[in-house]
């Protein structure tokens, strides 16, 4: 019998005799990330001794002032022959009374972990912070996001030729009219810059998986994962890894009101014909200073002459515009009041601010600014301003003359606003638990926490391979009784992705009657006749079928194929589409020869892309030469980039490294072997083997060896009901 010692604020704990404590350990917590922090709790009943009682100070009596406050925790720790077993807090929860005198103290002890869920609770992907990695949202950050310059990709934040709304096409032969309208675009390099492209807005941003891990770790500093899986840069299949950042349907909004930022018109000249000297200057940026002199002495004697601004009239003939990008003009007196405000202007305009003589009896300066959202542009003379006067002179008609001032430049009214691509406002809709299990469940991986604290997460094979421990028991085995039973857990085993909904998918899943990428596994085809239910995983993410183009030249005499692999998310209807979290990987491809064309929606400029980033279902487009064969695909799939080769080499290419094959082959084909048996003992380890025993350890048992499914142990006793399942050579 081990002596169990508690100590509540460092004073030691009178205990009854048989007092224990047992903690169970199961291989099913190491791969649930939800259970990694599963706190250890222990309820005691303790005796009311002289000790105990001046330790509660005698909590039965509510006489006592100051004395122990049940409704705090305080810290506690529990030791196994003055061993350290667990430190944390015990509350106490009342006393028990006999022959109305006290007898016993119920107090529950609470180790200082706790569940991963009650960190995490409900808080979303959006509440954590990216410093750093926000950008601009335009056209040439996108034109640089879309092509890295180096031809590698190194950064945190990429953007993935996914298309959120419009159908690319690839046609030599054809120029068609470009049509921000149109749901169809022509991305060929035609020598014509001005009639094809797409548009740059139809690209969002994508960000690093390992930079969610990060900021995870950093907004909540008790969760830090160790760098055998992530926080690993070598480890390909992870790294590698990005969430395209898609958090609605069709065009990114700002989730917040951004500020409209308007362009001052500058650049202007007078025009003015008339003798009588002019009386408006531009300065300070285009702002029309407007001069109303009022009452001045006739030279020539015989009372006053008088002189009035009368009106501004303002003439706006913009080129280069459709309905699509209306704009917007605001006309500022003295630099505070804002006496006109125009938005959703569309076409030509003939203004006049208002003839109320108070308006323009004294001195006063106007600026006159625009703003397009889409962006827009005005030609040499197409804006044009008139500052209309009346001259009286005692004895003579009124003289009325015109201030003219017209842009004597070409003027692009910019897109307006700028604003930032704010990563917490674009990121998809998700819990943090339910992003952290979902990479969990991708990877079949494995966590626990070590003695620092530190979450160590590794695969379930490589779990099992890290320790080649062997510990033999038979000399502690309890051999009364002991049970052998059929250890499969499950007659089929289904693998699949939530998200089968954008327009290729649900058509792949028409057309073959299953999931893009998913895979319903049995041994040799055979569902098994066992009670146990289907072993279900599925991935909370969007698994995206990609699409390569190829030329729409009906002029040529065989079909090209392009190198020019893209996402597009609509759903069946063809309709911009939301879904689930797109994890994905990214591959730079491209030629010289065969150019990707993208195009500035604010003017008629164009990018011409050698290199961009194409979605991937697989880490490479092609395995061979000296690719990689690894694949998000559950099961082997056609490779969306060359399941249309024709002929060639090409059709024998595979990428045979699914997630299936490299995470959980090994483990569910010994689950399902013939030869599997679930085994339970009972034995009595001594503290020097169950200190040091972990999940992984080997038992070596009647010559026999086998991997830990589970182990219950009385700590005080040794006591241990192993479940274990025999090794297997498959």
């Amino acid at each position: 019998m081990r002596r169990l010692q508690l100590y509540i604020q460092n004073q030691r704990v009178d205990l009854f005799k048989d007092e224990s404590v047992s903690l169970t350990q199961t291989i099913k917590n190491v791969k649930d990330i939800a259970k990694v922090f599963t706190e250890f709790t222990q309820t005691f009943a303790v005796p009311a001794s002289s000790v105990n009682n001046k330790i509660f100070s005698h909590y039965y009596n509510s006489n006592i002032a100051f004395g122990f406050d049940a409704r705090i925790k305080v810290d506690a720790r529990i030791e196994l022959n003055d061993l350290p077993f667990k430190e944390g807090k015990i509350s106490l929860e009342g006393v028990d009374l006999k022959n109305n005198l006290a007898h016993t103290y119920r107090i529950t002890f609470f180790g200082n972990t706790v569940n991963l869920k009650d960190i995490l609770g409900d808080a979303q992907l959006s509440s954590l912070s990216f410093p750093g990695l926000n950008t601009v949202y335009k056209y040439d950050t996108m034109v640089n996001a879309l092509s890295p310059s180096t031809g590698v990709i190194s950064g945190d934040v990429i953007a993935p030729l996914i298309t959120h709304t419009n159908r690319l096409i690839y046609d030599s032969s054809s120029q068609p009219t470009y049509n921000p309208a149109e749901t169809t675009n022509n991305v060929f390099a035609h020598s014509d810059g001005a009639n094809n492209g797409v548009a740059w807005n139809q690209f969002k941003y994508a960000i690093r998986v390992q930079a969610i891990i990060d900021a995870i770790e950093t907004v909540y500093p008790s969760i830090q994962f160790s760098d055998d899986f992530f926080n690993d840069n070598t480890n390909e299949k992870f790294y590698n890894l990005f969430m395209w950042l898609h958090r609605k349907s069709g065009n990114v909004e700002p989730a917040t009101q951004v500020e409209v930022i308007y362009t001052k018109l500058e650049d202007l000249i007078n025009t003015n014909t008339v003798a009588d000297p002019a009386l408006v200057s531009t300065e300070n940026g285009g702002i029309i200073a407007v001069n109303s002199p009022g009452a001045t002495p006739n030279p020539n004697g015989g009372g006053f002459i008088f002189i009035r601004a009368t009106s501004i009239r303002i003439q706006l003939r913009p080129t280069l515009q459709t309905a699509n990008n209306a704009y917007g003009f605001q006309v500022i007196r003295n630099g505070g009041t804002i006496i006109v405000n125009r938005n959703g202007v569309v076409g030509d305009l003939d203004f006049t601010i208002s003839t109320t003589n108070d308006l323009f009896r004294d001195p006063a300066s106007y600026l006159i600014q625009f703003q397009s959202p889409l962006g827009i542009a005005f030609d040499a003379g197409d804006i044009q301003i008139d500052v209309n006067y009346y001259k009286v002179i005692p004895g003579s008609p009124f003289l009325y003359f015109v201030d003219t001032y017209e842009n004597n430049a070409t003027v692009t009214i910019n897109a307006n606003p700028d604003f930032e691509f704010n990563i917490v406002e674009q990121i998809p809709k998700m819990k943090i638990i339910d992003f952290i299990s979902g990479l969990f469940n991708m990877f079949n991986l494995t966590a626990y926490v070590d003695n620092l604290g530190t979450i160590v997460v590794r695969t379930l094979d490589s779990y099992y391979a890290d320790s080649t421990t062997v510990y033999n028991i038979d000399k502690y085995l309890d051999t009364t009784k002991s049970t052998v039973d059929i250890a499969l857990p499950f007659k089929e085993i289904n693998f699949s992705y939530k998200g089968l909904g954008t327009f290729l998918a649900k058509q792949f899943n028409q057309l073959t009657n299953s999931g893009w990428g998913s895979l319903s596994y049995t041994l040799d085809g055979n569902i098994f006749d066992t009670p146990s239910e289907a072993y279900k995983i599925e991935l909370p993410f969007e698994h995206m079928m990609y699409e390569r183009l190829y030329d729409a030249n009906t002029t040529l005499t065989s079909v090209t194929s392009t190198n020019i692999q893209y996402g597009y998310s609509v759903n069946e209807n063809q309709q911009s589409y939301i879904g689930e979290p797109l994890l994905f990987y990214p591959v730079i491809a491209g030629s010289a020869t065969q150019k990707l064309r993208i195009r500035d929606t604010q003017s008629i400029g164009v990018s011409d892309l050698n290199l961009f980033i194409a979605p991937s279902n697989t880490l490479t487009l092609n395995p061979e030469p000296s690719g990689s064969d690894i694949s998000l695909h559950f099961q082997n799939e056609l490779s969306e980039y060359l399941a249309n080769e024709l002929s060639g080499s090409d059709l024998a290419d595979d990428f045979t490294d699914t997630l299936f094959e490299t995470e959980y082959k090994e483990y569910i084909q010994d689950v399902f072997n013939q030869r599997r048996r679930l085994t339970k003992v009972t034995a009595y380890l001594p503290m020097k083997v169950y200190y040091n025993l972990q999940l992984n350890d080997l038992i070596e048992l009647n010559q026999s060896r086998y991997k830990i499914n589970s182990m219950k142990t009385d700590l005080t006793t040794g006591k241990t009901e192993f479940e274990l399942l025999n090794s297997v050579i498959l």
